[in-house]
């Protein structure tokens, strides 16, 4: 996976581009050489914003699928256990 910088310039002229080079990791748009603005690829949006999955369907899928929980995000006020 690559990171690529455009400036918003160069974004504004050829969106194409970033669309190109989103496919090979995220694209930072910048203004005034800070990122403003990321563009990524489906897959990549999708492996960070979760696929809204059911239970069912997690408990489902092959075996070989990798996923984290997170109880705090799924459960908003979960507090895990201090075992120390």
């Amino acid at each position: 996976m690559t990171t690529s910088f455009l400036s918003s310039r160069d974004f504004n002229r050829d969106p194409a581009r970033a669309k190109r080079a989103a496919k090979n990791g995220p694209v930072f748009v910048t203004e005034r050489s800070k990122p403003s603005l990321v563009v990524l690829s489906i897959e990549d949006y999708e492996k960070l914003a979760g696929q809204n999955r059911s239970l069912a369907d997690v408990l489902t899928a092959p075996e070989d699928l990798d996923f984290e929980f997170d109880a705090a995000r799924a459960m908003p006020g979960f507090k895990a256990a201090d075992l120390d």
